[in-house]
C-alpha cells in the first residue's frame, strides 16, 4: 500500500523521485550529433545546446535495442535511459565507430539524477540556490536543460525539463559527491519524498511505456505506440527506418498488436505481470504493468493487444477471470 501523502505530492504538489534506475551515457567528440544521426529513430542533427529529443536505438529489423532521452549540452551529447541495459548500448555504440571523432563513455556511476514532478515542481526549483539567469522554468519545453552553479561548491547542477510521469517535473543532474546534499536541498524547498511504488502508479495512469516492462527487445516501437514522440518521418536513414517506414507508408501503421490499457472491473486484485488477456476462449495478448490506481480506485493495466482487440471499450478476461475493458491511454 502506498502512502496516500507520496502520492498526492505527484499530484498535487511537489515530489523528489530519485532516478537511480536509469543510467547516463556521455557521448563526446565534433562528430556525436552526426554519428547518432544514422543510429538514432530522431532528428539529433537537428539539436542544439540547451535542447534534447526521445529517440529509440533499432536493430536492422526495426526492433528496440533500448529507448533513450537524448539532451545536447554544448559539449556533448548525454542520454538518460534504463540503467540495466546502458552496458549494452555503450558496447553497441561503441561498436560503430570507426574513423568519427567520438568518445562514449558510461557516467552512470559518476552523476546523480533526482526527479522533481508535480504541479509545484517549478515553484520548489526557485527555492534553490540556482542562478535566477539561467532559468525559466514554467517555458521550458520538454527535454530543454538549462545548467547553474551550484552553492559554492564549484560544481555544476543541470535542470532537464520532463514529462514521463505524467505530471510537470524535472531532472536534476549533478556529480554523484553533491547528490545527498542536492536531495536535502529538494526537501528544504518543499518537496516529499516520494518511492518508487507511488511513481509507478503514476506512470500506468499516464500510459508511459517503459523499457524492459512495456517495451522489450521484440518491440517495434510503433506497437508501443511511441512514434509520435520517438521517429522522426523527414530525417535521413537510420539503422532500422526501413522496417517502420515500410510499416508507417506501405502497412499504413497496421502491427499485429498494440499496447493498449486495461481497467479491471469488479475486482480488486491487480493483475499479474504476464497474466493473458482473452477475448472469449480466444488469448489476444498478455500483461505488461499493472498496478492499483489511486485516482480511479481500481486496478489498472498496461498490456498488449491483437490489433482486432483495441478499440476502447472491447471487454476482456485477464487471467484466470478478471473482467476488465480495453481503455483509451492515457488513463488520466
Amino acid at each position: 500500500m502506498i502512502s496516500p501523502e507520496q502520492y498526492l505530492a505527484l499530484r498535487q504538489g511537489a515530489a523528489l523521485v530519485d532516478r537511480s534506475d536509469r543510467g547516463r551515457i556521455r557521448l563526446t567528440g565534433k562528430d556525436r550529433r552526426d554519428y547518432l544521426q544514422g543510429l538514432l529513430t530522431n532528428d539529433i542533427a537537428a539539436l542544439t545546446p540547451g535542447t534534447g529529443c526521445y529517440a529509440c536505438l533499432l536493430t536492422a529489423q526495426g526492433r528496440m535495442i533500448s529507448d533513450m532521452y537524448v539532451v545536447e549540452t554544448g559539449d556533448a551529447v548525454l542520454m538518460d535511459l534504463e540503467r540495466y541495459v546502458t552496458p549494452r548500448v555503450v558496447a553497441h555504440l561503441d561498436q560503430f565507430v570507426f574513423s568519427e571523432d567520438v568518445v562514449v563513455s558510461d557516467v552512470s556511476d559518476s552523476i546523480r539524477q533526482l526527479g522533481v514532478f508535480g504541479p509545484k515542481s517549478a515553484d520548489v526549483l526557485r527555492e534553490l540556490d540556482l542562478s535566477s539567469e539561467a532559468f525559466d522554468f514554467d517555458r521550458l519545453n520538454v527535454l530543454d536543460h538549462r545548467t547553474s552553479p551550484w552553492r559554492n561548491t564549484g560544481e555544476v547542477v543541470m535542470v532537464v525539463r520532463r514529462d514521463d510521469l505524467g505530471e510537470t517535473g524535472f531532472d536534476l543532474w549533478i556529480s554523484a559527491a553533491q547528490g545527498d546534499a542536492l536531495a536535502l536541498a529538494i526537501v528544504d524547498a518543499g518537496a516529499t519524498r516520494v518511492e518508487s511504488d507511488a511513481a509507478e502508479i503514476r506512470r500506468v495512469e499516464t500510459g508511459r511505456p517503459v523499457f524492459g516492462k512495456d517495451m522489450t527487445e521484440d518491440t517495434i516501437p510503433l506497437e508501443a505506440g511511441i512514434e509520435d514522440r520517438a521517429i522522426s518521418r523527414t530525417k535521413g536513414c537510420y539503422v532500422g527506418q526501413e522496417v517502420i517506414i515500410r510499416v508507417l507508408d506501405r502497412g499504413h501503421g497496421r502491427v499485429a498488436r498494440r499496447l493498449v490499457g486495461l481497467t479491471c472491473e469488479g475486482s480488486s486484485d491487480v493483475p499479474a505481470i504476464g497474466a493473458s488477456i482473452a477475448a472469449g476462449d480466444r488469448v489476444i495478448g498478455s500483461v505488461t504493468s499493472a498496478v492499483l490506481s489511486a485516482s480511479l480506485e481500481r486496478p489498472i493495466a498496461l498490456g498488449y493487444v491483437h490489433r482486432d482487440f483495441v478499440q476502447p471499450g472491447t471487454a476482456v478476461t485477464i487471467g484466470a477471470g478478471i473482467p476488465a475493458a480495453v481503455a483509451a491511454l492515457p488513463f488520466l
